[in-house]
């Protein structure tokens, strides 16, 4: 048997590369931004594993091993804050199918002006930034000229002021969000379901099927693969809240629930400066988020096929 040159594929693959070298142009940007700010900041992973001087730099400062994991782990607030967290997290994750839902609704509006209409109404929020959006929650459920409370008087109740209830924090977070990233969540689903065929939608439709069935039988499981692949990306970062929000909505009345290890993050590093500590919080909470992805993408994969990899 002729045996093959280990080098021509290497050669064929240079070649294609050099021919193509105007694509390779254009990629070569984004290959650059996500190693410098993706790859590059992993140096500084071992902070959490030494005793980091800033006189002293990274590799001088002295190594400790798992020393600030387990003060971590020893905290009286610990299960607290991964409490705090999961309790946000798993109530977000609650909602996923909700632009789901969206999307498929607004699949079936025919009028093609409404349906543009309502599509820019509800992309308009995302593009409101966390401390303006701040500022409305801080006003709207504000006890004494909120709208909320007043509707509240108006009604004979009792007005409350719910941004320092500790039970209500995790739905003023979580609805708000829905409220601002509804529309733009549901894109990508409106996307899947332009590319469902008619064909088979026409063909259900003569076997006797209504809208719900269309929906049912045909239009989910056209746009299932996206829904998973957007599930597992969803569990990746289960336990990584954007800290904004949550600290701009804290106060001394809702820490009992509005304190997530994301804030302790900021608390420690930027406010505190103990940079190691902080640095061995965070990677524990990545590398939670690592172990989840990895189970989530396997149980997909046996349950469905589909999977990130």
């Amino acid at each position: 048997m002729e045996k093959k040159n280990p080098h021509i594929g290497k050669k064929s693959r240079l070649s294609v590369m050099l021919t193509r070298w105007q694509v390779y142009t254009l990629v070569l940007p984004a290959i650059v931004y996500v190693f410098l700010f993706n790859y590059m900041p992993m140096y500084g992973v071992q902070i959490a594993f030494r005793k980091f001087s800033t006189s002293k730099g990274v590799l001088g400062s002295p190594w400790v091993g798992l020393k600030y994991f387990e003060k971590f782990w020893s905290l009286p607030i610990f299960w607290t804050l991964i409490r705090n967290t999961l309790t946000i997290t798993v109530y977000s994750l609650a909602t996923f199918p909700i632009p789901i839902v969206f999307a498929l609704m607004l699949n079936e509006v025919r009028n093609t002006r409404f349906k543009k209409t309502v599509q820019t109404v509800s992309y308009a929020p995302h593009f409101i930034s966390t401390v303006v959006l701040c500022s409305m929650l801080t006003l709207f459920l504000s006890e004494s000229s909120g709208v909320f409370n007043s509707i509240i008087r108006v009604l004979g109740g009792t007005p409350k002021d719910f941004l320092t209830m500790p039970s209500a924090f995790p739905s003023i977070v979580v609805w708000s969000g829905i409220w601002q990233e509804l529309g733009w969540s549901s894109i990508i689903y409106i996307a899947a379901l332009a590319g469902v065929s008619p064909e088979l939608i026409e063909a259900a439709k003569l076997d006797g099927a209504g809208r719900f069935k269309v929906i049912w039988h045909v239009n989910i499981p056209c746009i299932l693969p996206t829904i998973v692949i957007l599930l597992i990306m969803r569990f990746g970062s289960l336990m990584s809240l954007g800290f904004e929000k949550i600290y701009l909505l804290q106060n001394s009345l809702n820490m009992e629930t509005s304190r997530i290890i994301a804030t302790y993050v900021y608390e420690l590093g930027l406010l505190g400066g103990q940079f190691s500590q902080a640095a061995a919080v965070g990677l524990f909470n990545t590398v939670v988020n690592v172990v989840l992805l990895a189970c989530v993408n396997t149980i997909a994969r046996k349950l469905t096929e589909i999977s990130l990899w």
